[in-house]
């Protein structure tokens, strides 16, 4: 077997080894160590560490606006808590393929947990602003590692016939976690302490922990390689500057000079970046696993249903917030029953993706959530709790039958040697959307609320003897401020509202991109070439 073969090949360790003793056999190569149920075992513990990681996101923003009261901040510095985390993801999950080659899948996913938990521990204890943030960067270290390790495992650990309901069970991680953070975040700011969203993390960390060394089989190392560090540092900076500037495009503006040189001098390192790697012999990240088609539609595919996850996750919160004067943790109780959906449907997808391939239950799938998407639209200040929970179960639905068929279509097309490949790029992908859509519809929803605001202040009589005709007397200053409040809810409705026709529209698109996906039954490895 060639090295790059056997990198894909986790070796026999821990629980390989007890699992060969008990059989009496060793499991032939190029198999998983453990072809039994214990697979089960082994991938309930990686969903441990990805559920935390990405859960970690959401929760803590949740928790911004009591962090200013204690730590005494301006709202536009307390924001650097979020926006610091995801610039750091942006560096080092490129990280993540070599780090596994070098130390082993298993070794780096231990360490991570163990980082990660630090972190937390570290931020709970913050004295002030500057510390949180510095703290909330050493967490975001192996908070972006670990995702892309746990990915890559999965594809070891668990018998190719079974990957499909493997993933559906992993991507619940990816998918529920970021809708349970602001019930969890919600309900530990307004009854606890805010300092309890990070402190919550260590001993789940270290129960992970133990777990993991205890249960997962080892992976043994890849072959040793030389770190490219030109790689590294021109994606790095890339991404970085692309982040920041879609983190402050909207306070900086758009056209202001230092987006614009963030945007430019972040192209040009990416550019760079790409033509490094096809020139090197040992690459950070092959950039050629690209040329395979079924690999790069999954990651347009996975971007589409980013944005459209992040939008609800953060558009529909805001406005019963400001729309109809909820708490965080009511606003999240609102949003709290598509997770449940999520929760059903992604094992099923992933149960049928074995029986019936990826394009059915994709085309399916964009097309429900483009209609849950579209009924969106109906959002207003007095839309009822059964409008949103309707609505956002619908999109859930269909999202939930679709990710994990289009995440597992896609690095099921790549060669074994590269799924640590396809599994960093597939992250920092679904990073930059997520960032990228935000940007975009958050800067579309501004300019649209600014143009329904002088749309109606043009309908508004001149004088105050006209305000009798809207049912309003001249000095009634008190229906006079409930009248601009319900005009501005209004036009915030509006904005939103085109939010979600866009996102529905580009949403339908993924339904015509997910075609060429393959059909039929599942192949018995992961490095056969999509069926069109």
């Amino acid at each position: 077997m060639t090295e790059t073969a056997s990198r894909a090949t986790p070796s026999t360790g821990r629980a390989g080894e007890r699992t060969q003793e008990a059989a009496g056999a060793s499991p032939a190569r190029g198999e998983p160590p453990d072809t039994g149920r214990s697979w089960v075992v082994s991938l309930l513990v990686l969903i441990v560490g990805m559920f935390m990681s990405v859960l970690d996101v959401t929760i803590v923003n949740v928790a911004i606006p009591a962090i200013q009261d204690d730590l005494g901040t301006t709202t536009e510095d307390v924001l650097w808590i979020a926006t610091a985390y995801t610039l750091t993801l942006g560096v080092v999950v490129p990280l993540s393929s070599w780090l596994g080659d070098r130390f082993g899948l298993s070794r780096v996913y231990m360490a991570t947990l163990l980082g990660f938990a630090a972190g937390s521990a570290l931020c709970g204890l913050a004295w002030n602003l500057d510390s949180l943030i510095a703290f909330r960067v050493v967490q975001a270290v192996p908070g972006g590692i670990m995702p892309v390790v746990t990915l890559t495992m999965v594809y070891q650990i668990v018998p190719r016939e079974k990957i499909g309901i493997a993933m559906g069970m992993y991507g619940l991680g990816i998918v529920f976690a970021p809708a349970v953070g602001p019930v969890l975040g919600g309900y530990l700011v307004e009854n606890a302490d805010w300092r309890l969203i990070f402190f919550i993390n260590v001993p789940i960390g270290i129960l992970g922990l133990v777990a993991a060394y205890l249960l997962l089989p080892d992976s043994g190392r890849g072959p040793r390689r030389p770190f490219d560090l030109l790689g590294f540092l021109t994606i790095g900076s890339g991404l970085f500057a692309i982040l920041l500037a879609l983190h402050e495009g909207e306070d900086w503006g758009w056209t202001s000079y230092p987006v614009l040189m963030l945007i430019t001098f972040g192209l040009l390192g990416l550019a760079l970046f790409v033509l490094i790697e096809l020139e090197v012999a040992h690459p950070l990240l092959d950039v050629r696993v690209f040329r395979h088609w079924a690999f790069t539609n999954s990651l347009l595919l996975l971007s589409i249903l980013t944005i459209g996850l992040f939008s609800v996750l953060f558009y529909v919160p805001v406005f019963l917030q400001q729309g109809q004067g909820l708490t965080a943790f009511e606003a999240g109780g609102r949003i709290l029953p598509q997770a449940l959906v999520v929760a059903v449907m992604m094992p099923l997808s992933g149960r049928l993706y074995d029986k019936i391939g990826a394009r059915p239950l994709a085309i399916t799938g964009f097309a429900i959530s483009a209609y849950g998407t579209y009924l969106l639209c109906g959002i207003n200040p007095d839309m009822t709790r059964g409008d949103v929970v309707v609505w956002t179960c619908v999109r859930a639905a269909g999202m939930g039958m679709a990710m994990m068929p289009v995440m597992t279509a896609g690095i099921a097309s790549l060669p074994k040697e590269k799924v640590n490949e396809g599994s960093a790029l597939n992250n920092v992908t679904r990073q930059v959307a997520g960032a990228m859509g935000l940007a975009v519809l958050t800067a579309m929803a501004s300019g649209r609320q600014a143009q329904a605001m002088a749309d109606r202040a043009a309908l508004l009589p001149a004088a105050t003897t006209e305000l009798p005709a809207l049912g309003l007397a001249g000095g009634d200053v008190i229906g006079m401020y409930a009248f601009v409040q319900r005009t501005q809810l209004d036009a915030l409705a509006s904005s939103y509202s085109d939010v979600f026709l866009v996102t529905a529209l580009v949403t339908l698109l993924g339904a015509l991109l997910a075609i060429p996906l393959r059909a039929g039954p599942a192949n018995g490895h992961a490095g056969a070439p999509p069926e069109l």
